[in-house]
């Protein structure tokens, strides 16, 4: 089945079009150190993560209310200032064929990062002009499933499809009623993925077959 039945491509930023988990450790691991707290996080619990809300993070990492809602406003202030610098790593083909793609399909980003992370995803990558609108759940207080049904509402996508890497994604696509992309490459699994892309390139080649 050819990419042409869809009108436009909703992404997943992290596990999806890049790797920026070594960078998301650096800033935990700053905000740790400035509340002057002991703690720890490691690249696979920050993998096992991916695509939840900050708030389940914080829950499996620290879990201590008595500093939640300090720990989260230095974890967002430390994000903010520092991933712009530190970025994260392309995924190989995103950079040659996401311009492709935005010739043929609307193209979008719905994730559960932080509140600038698309954003700075965007500005670090240099893929900005190619993205019509991002969502993210700081932005709206929706789940993913919420924030796709908003973009098909607000650009009227008759054919949208998600692409992520994680079960979440797929049963976030799913919820909003639409199918769902596995990308094989990134962090986790999804046995129920509608299709499946072993890379950014084998991707790009279905959608513009």
């Amino acid at each position: 089945m050819k990419g042409k039945k869809f009108d436009s491509i909703i992404f997943d930023m992290d596990g999806t079009l890049w790797d920026a988990v070594d960078s998301y450790r650096q800033v935990w691991l700053q905000t740790f150190k400035d509340l002057g707290l002991e703690g720890t996080v490691t690249r696979q619990q920050l993998i096992e993560c991916m695509g939840q809300t900050i708030d389940t993070i914080y829950n499996r990492l620290v879990n201590d209310d008595r500093h939640r809602k300090e720990f989260l406003k230095q974890l967002e202030y430390n994000e903010m200032y520092m991933m712009p610098y530190l970025g994260g790593v392309l995924y190989p083909g995103a950079r040659e064929w996401i311009p492709q793609l935005a010739q043929q399909y609307k193209l979008f980003m719905v994730s559960n990062c932080g509140s600038d992370g698309l954003h700075n995803f965007l500005r670090f990558t240099e893929l900005t002009p190619y993205f019509l609108d991002t969502l993210t759940y700081y932005q709206t207080k929706l789940q993913k499933d919420g924030n796709i049904d908003l973009l098909r509402q607000c650009y009227n996508l008759q054919a949208p499809i998600y692409v992520g890497d994680t079960e979440g994604d797929c049963a976030s696509a799913h919820l909003a009623g639409i199918p769902m992309m596995h990308a094989e490459w990134g962090f986790g699994t999804a046995q129920n993925a509608d299709y499946r892309a072993s890379s950014i390139e084998h991707l790009a080649r279905f959608f513009l077959s």
